[in-house]
């Protein structure tokens, strides 16, 4: 639950200001460290109070997308978070807070491309239909 609760605070901001790649990119590292810091120091690899990392796979998924894609992008990002399929599961086991942090950006990644994808075939146009919001 604080996963999807997370997930929806992301694209409330996400609708506040832009979700850029140097954003990203500084709470994937701040979100590394801080959460390596922590789960090291309550002694439990992948504590569910930590958000921040559904916080950015959330804005990976996002990332390039006009508001009309967002709720489509929250719920595949929800699935392939919960699910985790390959090979989501596998960087998972990473260690430290890279282990925590890249699940979610993979599976944000994803979610990302098959959006693409869906939007490419669907609405056609392509790339060109993902900047029009």
């Amino acid at each position: 639950m604080p996963g999807t609760v997370a997930s929806f605070a992301a694209v409330a901001a996400a609708m506040l200001f832009p979700i850029n790649a140097a954003l990203i990119i500084l709470f994937s590292v701040l979100g590394g460290v801080s959460s390596w810091a922590y789960s090291k120091r309550i002694g439990v690899k992948d504590p569910s109070e930590v958000v921040i990392d559904e916080v950015v796979g959330m804005w990976v998924s996002l990332y390039g997308f006009g508001p009309r894609f967002f709720l489509p992008a929250l719920g595949l990002f929800r699935i392939l978070d919960i699910i985790k399929p390959f090979p989501v599961r596998n960087v998972e086991k990473l260690p430290a807070g890279f282990g925590i942090m890249a699940d979610d950006v993979l599976a944000g990644l994803m979610a990302n491309l098959i959006l693409r994808g869906i939007s490419w075939l669907f609405l056609g146009g392509g790339l060109r239909v993902l900047t029009r919001s």
